[in-house]
């Protein structure tokens, strides 16, 4: 459909946490010198202006993002993430809001490299206008999963793949527990993060039904809501679903949901953090 935007949407409660987790699991591969590899199936354009009218329109950073810079007291766990923002911002006060291909180079090394795939014909060029002449970054005009395929096993041996589609479709998120056995099958050793929205939960227990049966390992589960699932359209909670999770992944997480859920929906919100498929 390629109809989806992210500019309406950048920097909402659901961009908070998965930005969080995936700044985590990168910090985690920095603990060791040998390069990695980061791979994006969705990109995006890398980052998104708030004063933009599109993100005006919605103002979901408003219940996001915004909630969480002005909060006094941070985990030091989510500083790196919000380290990210600030140098998009040059420290000053929030405008730009980093999306994941952003929020990962700010992770990098100058041995690792990122993987970027971005199909829609505006957003595109935009994300290879972000990334010009950077030479860790490599940029393709192509479905994620199918490139997501044909690069793995990853020369590195290392590394973190996000998937985060849009779930225009349903078949989306069919298409998400097929990736999943195609990559983990060429490349059983990668983490891979998959976020999800919860728009209709029936979708999201299919999907995790779906990836129980594939015989995998060290799934872990986590979601922030911000209100009780409903039967009306709109995203109440999101998550992400990490195979092959940084052991300090779970003690992290169960750290900084409450302080999220306190900043950004402290009367309506939930958390948890769960095991899919344990070790």
């Amino acid at each position: 459909m390629l109809s989806y935007r992210h500019s309406f949407h950048a920097g909402n409660h659901a961009d908070v946490v998965k930005h969080i987790v995936q700044s985590l699991i990168l910090n985690s591969l920095k603990q060791k010198d040998k390069p990695f590899v980061y791979h994006d199936t969705h990109s995006g354009v890398g980052r998104y202006d708030l004063t933009h009218e599109w993100s005006e329109k919605t103002g979901e950073y408003k219940q996001g993002i915004a909630r969480v810079w002005d909060q006094k007291q941070i985990p030091e766990e989510i500083q790196s993430y919000l380290d990210a923002i600030a140098t998009l911002n040059n420290g000053e006060k929030l405008r730009y809001y980093p999306g994941s291909p952003r929020v990962a180079r700010a992770h990098l090394r100058e041995q690792d490299r990122m993987v970027l795939t971005e199909l829609h014909p505006a957003d595109h060029p935009l994300l290879e206008q972000e990334f010009h002449r950077d030479r860790q970054v490599s940029i393709y005009k192509e479905d994620g999963f199918k490139r997501l395929k044909g690069s793995l096993p990853p020369k590195e041996r290392r590394g973190l793949v996000l998937i985060d589609p849009p779930y225009e479709l349903a078949k989306e998120y069919r298409d998400v527990v097929n990736a999943i056995f195609q990559s983990h099958k060429r490349w059983a050793t990668g983490i891979y993060a998959i976020w999800y929205p919860v728009v209709n939960r029936c979708d999201i227990e299919d999907m995790i039904e779906g990836l129980e049966g594939l015989g995998i390992r060290k799934i872990l589960q986590i979601e922030l809501g911000v209100s009780p699932d409903t039967n009306e359209r709109g995203m109440t909670a999101s998550g992400m679903i990490v195979i092959n999770p940084p052991w300090k992944l779970e003690s992290q997480m169960k750290e900084i949901l409450p302080f999220l859920k306190d900043a950004i929906a402290p009367a309506t919100g939930h958390w948890k953090v769960d095991w899919i498929v344990p070790e």
